[in-house]
């Protein structure tokens, strides 16, 4: 069995590769608001679509991303053992809930009714 390492520092580079994906997000965003007057709208927003995924591609390099995308990979893997209800088990979960909650709306409409006939008989 292999043992894998992983350190929890992250390395200067790794942090200049964040810093630079932060610019890129933000750079876009400012590009968006900058170009107001002077732009179309859709190349505006070509700008902040184009600044995020400059910005996701450059941070998906760093240790924090490629853990991000080892996660997502797990993940993956792990939803498609998920064993789903059948519709007609979730239609008889659904009932339930809906039976049970008529049943507790009642009941609490019942207690708010006779504690509000004991404060007017105490009041008066």
């Amino acid at each position: 069995m292999a043992t894998h390492t992983e350190t929890s520092e992250s390395g200067v580079l790794d942090i200049l590769k964040l810093l630079i994906a932060a610019g890129a997000l933000l750079g876009g965003l400012y590009g968006y608001y900058f170009y107001e007057n002077d732009v179309a709208l859709p190349l505006r927003v070509l700008m902040v679509l184009g600044g995020t995924g400059a910005g996701i591609g450059i941070a998906m390099t760093s240790v924090q991303g490629q853990r991000l995308w080892h996660f997502i990979q797990g993940s993956r893997v792990e939803i498609r053992k998920v064993v789903w209800p059948t519709r007609t088990e979730t239609t008889q979960t659904a009932i339930a809930v809906f039976v049970f909650t008529l049943i507790m709306m009642l009941f609490f409409w019942g207690l708010d009714s006779l504690l509000l006939w004991i404060t007017q008989m105490l009041i008066g």
